[in-house]
């Protein structure tokens, strides 16, 4: 499970436009704590210690205890804008977690036992269709990571979320099919794939050309007819 992490705050006694700019001028990052049946709540935290949490890799599938004036707020970070140019974050929502609440998170995946696969033993390679799985969580239960345990997999295996045993109070936001993780394919299929795409590329361009030059030769002689009927 992600370790809760701490972000103490302040109360925004202003917002709008200018007031927010002049909290980003004095290292500040405006913010809101929103959700919860409660009315949302306008706040700004340091920057640097905002980054310093987003840095972590797990920022947005912890819990984040948010401290103002001596109260604290559990809650789930939702959004991080950045800046398109700088990267720096000029705005977070905070959603604010009930007790016994559920959220929706994506939980990183990591693969397991890798030398114990005879296909990747052989020189297979994993192909890994999903990085992070969907998954509706017990807000105090969030895992930091999902391990994928590949131990026995063949060349031409699939690993589908099925075969996944999640974490006691987690299960898939995705429930309509079976989807695949990833899959352990030979090296030469993946270069026959690729080959196969660019041999493919190739016959249309050729075909698109050789109709093109058809084309032509159909125009001119329509106008050496035309030529001749005058």
């Amino acid at each position: 499970m992600s370790d809760a992490l701490t972000l103490p705050a302040e109360a925004r006694d202003r917002v709008g436009k200018g007031a927010s700019r002049a909290l980003r001028r004095d290292g500040r990052v405006p913010a809101v704590v929103y959700g919860g049946k409660e009315e949302a709540t306008p706040i700004h935290v340091e920057e640097k210690e905002l980054v310093r949490q987003l840095m972590t890799g797990h920022f947005m599938n912890s819990i984040v205890m948010i401290d103002v004036d001596g109260k604290s707020m559990r809650t789930l970070p939702k959004d991080v804008a950045f800046h398109p140019v700088t990267d720096r974050p000029p705005h977070v929502d905070f959603l604010r977690l009930a007790k016994d609440a559920k959220v929706e998170v994506s939980v990183p995946v990591v693969f397991a036992n890798e030398e114990e696969s005879p296909g990747l033993k052989k020189g297979g390679v994993l192909n890994v269709v999903r990085h992070e799985l969907d998954l509706v969580c017990d807000a105090d239960k969030i895992p930091s990571e999902i391990e994928i345990d590949v131990t026995g997999k063949e060349v031409g295996d699939s690993i589908h979320v099925s075969e996944v045993a999640l974490p006691e109070g987690s299960e898939s936001a995705i429930t309509d099919r079976d989807f695949t993780i990833a899959t352990l394919v030979a090296p030469s299929a993946l270069k026959k794939s690729e080959s196969e795409s660019e041999e493919g590329e190739e016959e249309l361009v050729e075909g698109e050309e050789a109709e093109g030059e058809g084309i032509e030769e159909g125009g001119e002689e329509a106008a050496a007819e035309e030529g001749g009927e005058e």
